[in-house]
């Protein structure tokens, strides 16, 4: 393994990468660690297959893999600067890659020459075929290792919650409008359905995301490499990581699109809908604490305003419905981007690498910002569910087919217009005695189908 203190802090690139930083000057962005690292582990993988297959030295290969174990651990990051709007293909990144490697290389073996970017770095594989490998692997880790369990760890969350609040009433509201009566524990128990049908969206795309397009080389050909190179690339891989990665069951229709990614947007598109949904819902019950609903308090976690002193917003609600509008956003780009593949190659690859990797990022960073800061720290306001639910008038529901749909509705009016209870105007209008309509408007039976007799 390389010691990153024994790494030169000067550029370790070659004479490709600052041909593109002379020709690529757009932007800002450049790729995430996720994907450089993940560079690595293909590289790392290529050399010790090129090297069992008899096409590069032991100590070639040797020098590559210790040089790739640097760039996986994050030691080499600095060396990586350009623009992610670059070639379709990310040529240009895989020869930032393979010229990293290969100077790192050569200095471990105290040698100028002995290892080549092209010859030995890039042996048995394409840009075409090892960018969007880098890029399967970088979903892959990011959604198994990180995602996922924060998923889970919401979904629980939402779960006590609904358990905690089982049996607290409250009033229901659909069009916003007062509707029929609900649990908190409800409310809370479609959150973590929605959360937990995500998931599982997202766990399907595994499958697909986890096969991988090596040894296709330029076309989907498999030219330059020796048979049986994608299967043995795809073991050193499961040994390196612990998981099942596998190779596309068809090179050439993942090399000339990547239905993958797209799928995989999807699924996170959906996430995101989902979470927006949450996040708006939670911050409209919390809205208040006197002008609002007012059904939830929200952890203060820091001041709401320059100006009014005592604010307290709902940032982190806030801060998710920002990053679930940019996931949408970067699912129509990738959408665009994935329709763009012209005969054997789509040339959007970066576009859609910097995107989904972006959006899996913010959706993890935010989810586990959510559940720490806003929804572990969220407390139901018992008095004001209580207020709430009493002066519903949408409790007539139950009475309809006593008095008939006309006449419930004219009783709903009328209290609106006088500013009463439901229970004053249907005692006044004589329609029941006060013990029926005890007997009649019980929220607590409404929460659920009535149990036949």
């Amino acid at each position: 393994m390389t010691n990153s203190s024994h790494i030169s802090q000067h550029a370790k690139w070659g004479k490709q990468t600052t041909i593109a930083l002379k020709h690529f000057r757009v932007g800002t962005e450049t790729f995430p660690a996720e994907l450089l690292h993940a560079y690595g582990m293909v590289k790392y993988c290529a050399a010790a297959v090129n090297q069992q297959q008899d096409l590069i030295s032991s100590d070639i290969a040797s020098a590559i893999m210790t040089a790739a174990q640097a760039l996986i651990k994050g030691e080499l990051d600095q060396h990586f600067p350009l623009s992610v709007w670059q070639s379709g293909s990310g040529t240009q990144t895989n020869m930032n890659v393979n010229e990293v490697l290969a100077n790192i290389a050569n200095h471990n073996l105290a040698s100028s020459n002995s290892v080549h970017a092209n010859d030995h770095c890039n042996r048995s594989q394409s840009t075409n075929d090892s960018f969007p490998t880098a890029l399967h692997i970088a979903c892959t880790l990011l959604i198994t290792r990180e995602l996922l369990p924060a998923l889970e760890r919401l979904a629980q969350r939402f779960s006590e919650k609904a358990d905690t609040w089982h049996s607290l009433l409250k009033s229901g509201r659909t069009h916003l409008q007062d509707a029929t009566p609900i649990t908190l524990g409800q409310e809370f128990s479609a959150f973590a359905f929605q959360i937990k049908q995500a998931t599982t969206s997202i766990k399907q795309q595994l499958t697909v995301i986890s096969e991988l397009t090596i040894g296709g080389t330029a076309v989907g050909t498999g030219v330059n490499t020796v048979s049986g190179f994608s299967e043995a690339f795809c073991q050193q891989l499961n040994d390196l990581t612990g998981l099942q990665f596998q190779p596309t069951q068809n090179h050439f229709a993942s090399q000339a699109s990547h239905d993958a990614v797209v799928q995989l947007s999807g699924s996170l598109n959906t996430l995101a809908t989902a979470l927006n949904k949450i996040a708006s819902d939670i911050r409209l019950l919390a809205s208040g604490p006197r002008c609002g609903l007012a059904e939830l308090h929200l952890p203060a976690n820091e001041p709401g305003s320059s100006i009014m002193p005592g604010k307290v917003n709902p940032s982190q609600c806030e801060m998710l419905n920002m990053v679930c509008a940019q996931v949408m956003g970067n699912h129509t780009t990738i959408t665009v981007a994935g329709a763009q593949g012209q005969l054997q190659l789509n040339t959007f690859k970066p576009v859609m690498a910097y995107n989904i990797l972006q959006s899996l990022r913010l959706l993890t960073d935010a989810i586990v910002s959510f559940d720490t800061f806003c929804v572990q720290g969220i407390q139901a306001n018992t008095p004001q569910l209580a207020a709430m639910m009493d002066k519903s008038l949408m409790l007539v529901t139950v009475l309809t087919p006593l008095i008939g749909y006309d006449k419930a509705a004219e009783i709903v009016k009328i209290a609106a217009q006088n500013n009463t209870t439901l229970r004053e105007e249907v005692l006044n209008a004589g329609l029941l005695t006060q013990n029926e309509f005890d007997q009649l408007i019980r929220p607590e039976q409404m929460v659920s189908p009535k149990t036949p007799e």
